[in-house]
């Protein structure tokens, strides 16, 4: 294999520095390494103050090459187009996120047509929860690690260990720079000059006729900072599709029941819910007539925390009252993180519960009543000599593309129940029987033709309610969103160190002036990360300050006095 060649083979500088592979100016005197440096008039590249990084290794592992990968700031900006991209992607139509309840396999062809179902079909309607988007985000928190890390260290490095004498080349190459002769001792002409620079807010050190100046180098830090900020705000938002760390849910709480919320160990329980509507006097003039605004929607709420028997469907849990709150519009209840806002309502009765009595359809005996439980139903009912082992439950009955039942939502929409009845007259393996508690499903799915086929001719037992009084209805339905985001305090903090970060970076710079007095001659040469023409204006008064005056311009890299 063909031996590689270093890009930068310096090994000891001319002041006796030994300096490691990849650096650009010695650590010590500030002398250029580059052979085509140290001929060049140049202004020197004083970026991480040419000190070595480990991506600049020559001959790099595999580790050092993922490093030099991530270290990237082309990289860096090409994963966060890509990013701009796919969130871009997401924006085309609305997330599946966005709505309450819908069949996503139908919803985005039935609404946008064949872009919509192209659409759903690649994945894109949910974007932000896809691997590809939140791979992105881990590489683009990948670079700002690694970048930050792969300059930080090594400019910590520099900055801590700045040599107060530096190299003549270093001097003059410098973008601000000052020769000029002087009559004065270079000790007694360094120590006059050091109590204006003071009076400016530099920190100065001296070396018999060297001097180094410096102020604001906290602002070197403000880009990590930001970066950070971002990891951290990075992470947050990785973190809210944890388990546990977030929530966002519309839930249905009939009135009068308490209901789980979901991947807690927490109910809430809708005791009361009001509704006033605006009267016609009240309405704008353009509204009356047309419809009955709500001018106030409440929901008398209390949450309980279950603290026994939490997970066994067996046994009722056993709940403590944590928190109580009458929820509006913008007054949510608030508990732990967990917030529920009232959503919106619905004024229709649903069915709670149902006391049907077994009856014998020839004879018109009825057996017995059992009470049926729309949510929670027990497993096994007793009516006179038969028993009623319930077999399948259906919230919402409906049937699917293969014509098998399924439910198709969580709430008791269309209630459907299927037993396995035992007992005389029977088959010995029982029969099976399909029940519809409310009529209108009975008409509309055909409970005697299903069940006709499921007992054959000899089918003589029929589920029936006698009386309105054996059918309970909750009044009302009230919907909340129920909140939880434990990240974004998190959040919140990544966004306060960034806002920090740019503080740091956009109202200080970091200002450095080095000179030497040598053989009746002062060389200057002053560096800054932004705003140029201040610090220049800033030298020129300084220089004033002794006695000496200079035009400003002619600092501009090789000027002389005025």
């Amino acid at each position: 294999m063909k031996e590689r060649t270093p890009l930068i083979s310096n090994t000891k500088c001319e002041c006796g520095h030994q300096n490691p592979v990849g650096t650009v100016l010695c650590e010590a005197c500030g002398k250029p390494l580059d052979e085509k440096e140290v001929n060049s008039s140049e202004n020197l590249e004083m970026r991480y103050d040419g000190v070595a990084r480990r991506s600049q290794r020559v001959s790099p592992g595999v580790i050092d090459r993922v490093w030099n990968f991530f270290s990237s700031v082309k990289i860096a900006i090409y994963l966060i187009v890509l990013t701009l991209l796919g969130a871009m992607l997401g924006t085309i139509f609305p997330q599946e996120s966005t709505f309450l309840n819908i069949d996503a396999s139908t919803y985005y062809q039935e609404t946008y047509g064949t872009a919509g179902n192209i659409y759903y079909r690649l994945g894109l309607s949910h974007t932000y929860e896809s691997w590809w988007f939140v791979t992105l985000l881990v590489m683009i928190g990948a670079s700002l690690v690694i970048c930050s890390l792969d300059r930080v260290l090594p400019l910590y490095k520099a900055l801590t260990r700045q040599k107060i004498r530096k190299h003549r080349q270093f001097l003059t190459r410098q973008k601000l720079v000052l020769t000029a002769q002087v009559e004065e001792e270079p000790e007694v002409w360094v120590a006059r000059i050091v109590q204006p620079l003071r009076k400016k807010g530099y920190r100065v050190r001296t070396e018999g006729g060297a001097l180094l100046a410096e102020k604001h180098r906290f602002s070197r830090w403000g880009p990590y900072v930001i970066h950070i900020g971002l990891i951290i705000f990075l992470l947050a938002v990785l973190a809210r599709g944890l388990p546990g760390l977030n929530m966002d849910q519309h839930l249905a709480f009939p009135q009068g029941e308490t209901v789980k919320i979901p991947d807690t160990s927490l109910y809430l329980k809708n005791e009361k819910f009001t509704v006033e509507f605006y009267t016609e006097e009240e309405m704008p003039e353009e509204f009356r007539g047309t419809k009955v605004l709500p001018k106030l929607y409440e929901t008398k709420a209390v949450l309980y925390e279950c603290t026994a028997d939490c997970t066994d469907p067996s046994k009722e849990p056993q709940l403590t009252e944590v928190a109580r709150h009458d929820i509006q519009v913008n007054s949510p209840l608030s508990y732990n993180g967990l917030k529920a806002y009232q959503f919106d309502y619905d004024l229709t009765p649903v069915l709670r519960s149902v006391q049907p009595g077994l009856v014998n359809s020839s004879t018109g005996e009825i057996y017995g009543k059992f009470e049926l439980d729309m949510k929670n139903p027990q497993r096994s009912f007793q009516a006179g000599p038969y028993t009623l082992e319930l077999k399948e439950k259906y919230m919402d009955f409906g049937l699917n593309d293969d014509g098998q039942p399924v439910s198709k939502s969580p709430y008791p929409n269309a209630p459907a129940f299927l037993f396995l009845i035992k007992g005389p007259e029977l088959p010995a393996d029982g029969q099976q029987y399909f029940y519809f508690p409310k009529q209108v499903d009975k008409e509309q799915f055909q409970q005697s033709a299903i069940n006709d086929k499921l007992g054959g001719s000899g089918r003589f037992l029929e589920l029936e309610v006698g009386s309105m009084s054996d059918v309970d209805f909750s009044e009302s339905t009230t919907y909340l969103n129920v909140r939880v985001d434990r990240a974004m305090p998190f959040v919140w903090v990544g966004a306060g160190i960034i806002m920090l970060g740019l503080i740091l970076g956009f109202y200080w710079q970091h200002r450095r002036i080095w000179l030497t007095v040598d053989s009746g001659e002062l060389v200057l040469g002053g560096h800054t990360n932004k705003n140029w023409f201040g610090f220049r204006r800033e030298i020129v008064s300084i220089l004033q300050k002794i006695d000496m005056t200079v035009d400003e311009k002619s600092l501009d890299n090789g000027g002389g006095l005025a």
